[in-house]
């Protein structure tokens, strides 16, 4: 074989290694930030599995605040199932979306239920409320860091995929954006309190 026989197939050749190279890293990266989610589904799962304790808790003090009660259990069923589909497939925009809304949901109700909870001296002194609302604290913050682990691998992946030229395998095999998870607000965050002089 002579060698300008080589030169031209290793030109030609040249091409496929590079979009191989280019595909490797891709799913290197998708792989990356799915690693990160499982991280986050794991620590929302905790959370998930602490709420009916909370609620348990609850229930024998709040009688009377059924309607909020309820409202955390039905926003936990909708965040169960909002993980469990996000779990599925992490780059799946929507799933994500509704994983944020769902969570939103969660925290909200949750957060009504301590504004409830605030008024009941005998609940707030509850020992196991006070267990329960300290691991809730440590897996939210667990959360965040998950969160930020999540979209900074998600970060890196978005770009990878649409700077040249690697955005052209990216578009010829179907990588496509992923989604940041947008953070929630946690129960124990207070608003400011306003001073007057």
């Amino acid at each position: 074989m002579s060698a300008g026989l080589l030169v031209f197939l290793l030109i030609c050749a040249l091409p496929f290694i590079a979009a191989m190279l280019a595909y490797n890293h891709l799913v290197g990266m998708r792989n990356a930030f799915r690693n990160a989610f499982s991280q986050i589904d794991v620590q929302l799962k905790r959370r998930h599995d602490l709420v009916p304790g909370l609620v348990e808790v609850a229930r024998a003090y709040l009688k009377h605040e059924r309607e909020t009660l309820e409202s955390v259990v039905a926003a936990r069923q909708g965040a169960t199932a909002a993980r469990a589909l996000a779990a599925l497939q992490p780059s799946d925009a929507h799933a994500m979306g509704r994983l944020d809304v769902a969570e939103q949901t969660l925290t909200s109700a949750v957060s009504r239920m301590f504004g409830v909870v605030e008024a009941h001296p005998d609940l707030k002194a509850d020992a196991t409320l006070a267990h329960l609302t300290e691991e809730l604290t440590s897996t939210e913050n667990r959360i965040g860091f998950a969160r930020q682990s999540f979209n900074d691998a998600v970060t890196d992946y978005n770009t990878a995929i649409e700077r040249f030229p690697v955005n052209m395998v990216s578009i010829a095999f179907g990588f496509r954006p992923a989604r940041l998870l947008q953070a929630t607000r946690s129960h124990a965050e207070r608003q400011p309190v306003a001073v007057t002089l």
